[in-house]
Parts: structure tokens; sequence; C-alpha cells
């Protein structure tokens, strides 16, 4: 398990929206959960852009049955343009349960790579509410910063009663709207143009 320090990871943990002004169409319009920040990039999950795929055909891909009825039509997302071959589950911090490789964002959610975790939901166990994605967004050093001073990009910081409530509660085309919400603002009155005072 690898624990980030909070000195060097100023935005994990918080939320990324695609502004007007993204020039990335693979971007436009997503909200991300920002897993990583340091002085080598940053790594997120693209939270709300779901593939035609469900966690039923995932799991027969991967040769485990899932038969649990509400999580059979659960979608997948796509987490990004990065690894879209590989695996990545979203879910809340859970103390008394490990997996093989999971990282934890301080204060945040985990994001969990190994099967493991896949084999406990299959068997009725796991995380209570996770996310399934495959691929993730990445930056490499300065990158998302400079994607944010350019208005690509509003990080958002707020509880994570919050994030999860929007993450797992929220349906996904209502996702954008409800972070744009938290920090006030209708994104019809959003401009692409970067401005300076």
């Amino acid at each position: 398990m690898k624990n980030l320090t909070e000195d060097v990871s100023h935005l994990a943990n918080q939320l990324l929206i695609a502004m007007p002004g993204m020039v990335d169409d693979r971007f436009s319009g997503t909200v991300v959960y920002l897993l990583e920040h340091n002085q080598q990039g940053a790594m997120g999950l693209v939270v709300n852009r779901p593939t035609d795929l469900d966690l039923h055909g995932l799991f027969d891909k991967i040769n485990l049955k899932l038969e649990i009825d509400p999580l059979i039509k659960q979608s997948v997302y796509l987490g990004g343009p990065v690894q879209t071959e590989r695996g990545f589950v979203l879910h809340s911090q859970e103390e008394d349960v490990q997996y093989s490789s999971t990282l934890v964002v301080p204060g945040g959610l985990a994001m969990t790579t190994s099967k493991d975790v896949l084999e406990a939901v299959s068997e009725g166990g796991g995380p209570n509410k996770f996310l399934m994605s495959l691929g993730y967004a990445g930056w490499s050093a300065g990158q998302l910063e400079d994607e944010i001073a350019r208005n690509g990009w509003l990080n958002v910081s707020t509880s994570l009663e919050n994030i999860a409530e929007i993450i797992f509660d929220t349906p996904h085309a209502q996702r954008y709207q409800k972070v744009m919400s938290i920090i006030g603002i209708d994104p019809s009155h959003l401009s692409g143009e970067v401005g300076h005072a």
C-alpha cells in the first residue's frame, strides 16, 4: 500500500472539471478525480464517461462470474486515454480490507489495480461502492498546472462526502453539473476565453 504525502500532492483528492477552453476533445465535458499530483506529474480518473461495457461483460472477459443483481448492469467507465486495456477500481478506503495493489489518497478515496478487488466483488464482498474504469488520465511534470493556467481545467476542492456522493451516487450525466453547483457556477455562463486582470 502506497501513501502520498500532503506537501507534494496539493491537488490530489480534488475534482477537475473540463472548461469550455479545453482543447483536447477526449476530455471535453469531463469530471476527473485526481489521485496523484506531485513534481513528476499527475494522475486521475474520468468519472462521468461510461463505455458500452457493463460489469457483467467485463467480468466475463476476465473469467470471473458476477451474479449480483444491482452490479450486473453497472457501467464500466473510460477513465482516460492512457492504458485503456488496464482496469482501475476507484473505491472508498476500507481499513479492514487490503488489496495487492492500492493507491490510497490521503483523506480521500482509494484506487486498486489488482484483480483481487474484482474477485472479492464477484464473491459478494469488496468495496461497498466503487467505480470501475478502463484507462486513466495522466499529465507529465507541469502539464496539468499549464492546462489549468490556460483555462482548460478548473480544480474543485470539496469534502470527501461530496466527492463520494458525486462519483458513487449521482447519475453520470449529472456529475458535471453537480460539481459546478458545489462552487455556485452555472455551466451555461462559462466562456472558453482566458481572462487576465
